[in-house]
């Protein structure tokens, strides 16, 4: 192992073991070798599989372990203890494609980039799988403040390398956020004027779990989005031009919180209910389809309820939203 690497590749692992040798092997399988693998365990419930699997790769990683306490910290060990200039983010169930550092590190020294990302191929149990992820999170137009709050342009961690030093001097990952904390980052290097850019060559395959698609799901990922948001206005130093751009992703979020808790009384068949929400929905964000919705759930709400539940992949779990 290269004492003083040109790559760093951190790996958070944390109930992967059934995954995480396939994406070893992967890493390991790479044209540009001039790299170290550092994995940490994040206090793994599985960590007794977790390391008889990573036993035949001990001399090629170096592995740490803490408690439990999230993907960014676990990222930020990675990333004090990390040796190479550039840093290669990946997760544990994700694989790269054998080119994927040598196509990385000539494009982010390409114009001097402190931060790029490329598309990946889906795979795995999801309805999705087969599209890429530009296909389902588009990139559109240059990477800034603005772009990524309003999700015109979206990155995939496994498929992210990054110049070191700028993420030192913005302070590593924030370790009170559990969900959102690479996003989180992506901001805060925009803002302290980091170059990012993306290619649109496939080099990643990113794992997709086939997570529930009930409205209840839905709603706890716009709370998600709403606290990180939060955590955003708390911490950061808002130019009033970007507390604009927060204040209308609070206003697209609340419209989606209301418009999914809206569906969930739909299904359950609390009409009235379901047309207050619809209409606050509405109110937030005008919609001649969730208007005429509205209109027609008034009229026929059973016949609307038979004909929605035979639409492909309408299921919808009988229980009330929690916030994760």
């Amino acid at each position: 192992m290269n004492s003083n690497p040109k790559v760093s590749i951190v790996i958070p692992a944390y109930n992967v073991a059934p995954y995480i040798g396939e994406t070893l092997e992967a890493a390991f399988a790479q044209t540009f070798t001039d790299y170290e693998v550092i994995i940490v365990n994040d206090g793994s419930p599985d960590t007794e599989e977790l390391e008889r699997v990573l036993d035949p790769f001990r001399d090629r990683i170096r592995y740490f372990k803490q408690e439990n306490r999230g993907a960014g910290p676990a990222r930020n060990v990675a990333l004090r203890a990390a040796r190479g200039e550039f840093i290669a983010f990946l997760d544990a169930d994700d694989l790269w494609l054998p080119t994927y550092l040598e196509e990385q590190l000539k494009f982010i020294q390409s114009d001097n980039y402190d931060l790029v990302y490329c598309d990946a191929l889906l795979f795995g149990d999801s309805p999705i799988a087969g599209r890429t992820y530009m296909q389902t999170s588009p990139s559109d137009g240059p990477v800034n403040f603005k772009s990524l709050v309003h999700y015109e342009c979206n990155l995939v961690t496994s498929g992210t390398l990054a110049r070191r030093q700028p993420i030192l001097e913005a302070g590593l990952f924030d370790q009170q956020l559990r969900n959102g904390q690479d996003f989180e980052l992506w901001l805060r290097l925009v803002r302290n004027g980091a170059r990012v850019a993306y290619q649109r060559k496939v080099l990643l395959r990113y794992r997709c779990h086939n997570d529930s698609l009930s409205s209840t799901d839905a709603v706890n990922k716009v709370v998600r989005q709403l606290r990180l948001f939060e955590r955003i206005v708390q911490t950061h130093d808002l130019t009033p031009g970007e507390r604009a751009e927060i204040d209308q992703m609070f206003e697209r979020l609340n419209a989606e919180m209301e418009f999914e808790i809206g569906k969930l009384n739909f299904a359950k068949g609390n009409f009235s209910e379901a047309c207050w929400r619809l209409k606050r929905a509405n109110d937030f964000q005008q919609s001649l389809k969730v208007h005429a919705i509205i209109l027609l759930m008034r009229i026929a709400p059973r016949l609307l309820q038979k004909v929605y539940f035979r639409l492909p992949g309408r299921t919808v779990e009988f229980e009330e939203h929690r916030a994760d």
